[in-house]
């Protein structure tokens, strides 16, 4: 099995992780949107202007959600700033979430930082998180992992799962902490058992190598089946691998062809490397070079580096 970076996955304190995700951060605060379709913006903006925070940050909601208002970043930037000034943490949140990403108010990491901070202080675990993602990459502050790791902590305590996978992979590396691969196994399974596929995925890696915990490939299964059910593309197309090579499980093309199908579908390039070369071959599908080529283009747009090879390889075969 192919064996990402573990420090890496998503890019590891990549600007894309967290800080520039608003609308996947919005999926958690559904029953909050819910509750503001109750609520005129008229009423809303009476309440807001008198001092009540939640009214504040329900208008920012509305005027992101586009909910009888129009969309409108500079508004929803002022109204969680009033939210926030109000003592409401996701206010706080949120607004950082604007700094680092620049929408409505001028990007600045380093008044992310403040409002990360602000939220974190109030008990808001994102707002801890994304102080550890910061930290981390040294955005609006000086890079320094043991921070980070700490953050991390608070966030994973604070029932974010998010912040325990992020621990168990500085655990893994050894960064900020002592590296300890049995902690690694820890709060991977503290992030997993919470629902984060990322977590899932890392720990059918530690089941898979035997670190932190016993050897075990079907537990190693288990987990990578779950990352996988979860939306994570790569561990889809890890399982594929493993029906190829009949490594814990009967050796089966077909249902390797499935699960690179999945990697692939999610935008996993290995997996469309892999699928390609299911179609070369005819392992599990029928023989289709067409197709195979087609997987590889697929591969090469996505930006690996193999599967534009693999394209090339066909081309020059006169396919």
């Amino acid at each position: 099995m192919s064996k990402r970076s573990f420090a890496m996955k998503h890019i590891l304190f990549g600007a894309l992780v967290a800080l520039s995700l608003l609308a996947c951060n919005k999926e958690q605060e559904n029953t909050q949107a819910e509750n503001t379709q109750t609520n005129e913006p008229h009423s809303l903006e009476k309440k807001c202007n008198k001092g009540d925070a939640k009214a504040c940050f329900d208008l920012g909601e509305l005027h992101y959600n586009a909910e009888g208002v129009e969309r409108d970043y500079t508004k929803i930037a002022e109204y969680y700033q009033k939210a926030c000034d109000g003592g409401e943490a996701t206010g706080c949140y949120y607004l950082g979430l604007l700094y680092a990403d620049g929408e409505g108010v001028k990007q600045d990491y380093t008044r992310a930082r403040e409002f990360y901070q602000k939220a974190c202080d109030s008990g808001e675990a994102r707002g801890c998180f994304n102080l550890g993602v910061l930290y981390g990459n040294g955005e609006g502050v000086e890079q320094d992992y043991k921070k980070a790791s700490e953050y991390f902590q608070k966030a994973c305590d604070g029932g974010y799962t998010g912040g325990c996978s992020y621990l168990g992979e500085l655990y893994y590396d050894g960064k900020g902490v002592r590296q300890s691969y049995a902690k690694t196994a820890e709060y991977l399974q503290k992030a997993c058992d919470g629902g984060d596929a990322t977590g899932c995925g890392y720990l059918g890696f530690l089941y898979q190598d035997g670190k932190g915990v016993k050897q075990d490939t079907q537990k190693a299964i288990e987990y990578l089946q779950k990352a996988c059910d979860g939306g994570e593309a790569v561990d889809c197309s890890n399982i594929g691998l493993l029906y190829k090579n009949g490594k814990g499980v009967r050796q089966d093309y077909v249902k390797a062809k499935e699960y690179y199908q999945k990697g692939c579908d999610g935008g996993d390039a290995r997996g469309c490397v892999f699928l390609g070369f299911s179609y070369q071959d005819g392992k599990g599908v029928r023989q289709d070079y067409a197709q195979a080529k087609e997987y590889f283009g697929k591969a090469c747009d996505l930006g690996y580096q193999n599967g534009c090879e693999a394209y090339k390889e066909l081309n020059k075969q006169g396919f």
